[in-house]
């Protein structure tokens, strides 16, 4: 099975959540740092409907200042938007495989779609 972690290694959710991927001998890992190339505002689209979440779900508000900017309240376009100009933004891990995406938060999320 094939994997894709948008990955942030400074997160300890996101850590713990390439560690469940990565001792999983079934599962070959790709890692992208989101933060040094992030995704498209089509690509996180995608993500978010496959996970079966809005993009304000998906929106990081710890740490950033994203409440400060009203995007919690803004429209999907607005909010991809914001996430593809400052990548901080996405909240953190999000995983990719062929049985779907997750939000995985917490970690043991992952194992929804392995």
């Amino acid at each position: 099975m094939k994997a894709t972690i948008w990955h942030n290694p400074a997160c300890g959710t996101s850590r713990k959540t390439l560690a469940i991927l990565e001792n999983l001998s079934r599962v070959d890992v790709t890692v992208v740092e989101y933060l040094k190339t992030p995704p498209t505002a089509e690509k996180l689209a995608q993500l978010y409907r496959d996970a079966g979440i809005r993009p304000q779900q998906g929106l990081r508000l710890r740490g950033t200042d994203a409440a400060e900017r009203g995007l919690p309240d803004a429209d999907d376009a607005a909010v991809l938007a914001a996430m593809v100009a400052d990548p901080i933004l996405i909240e953190r891990p999000l995983v990719e495989t062929d049985k779907g995406v997750r939000l995985c938060r917490p970690q043991d999320v992952v194992l929804e779609i392995l």
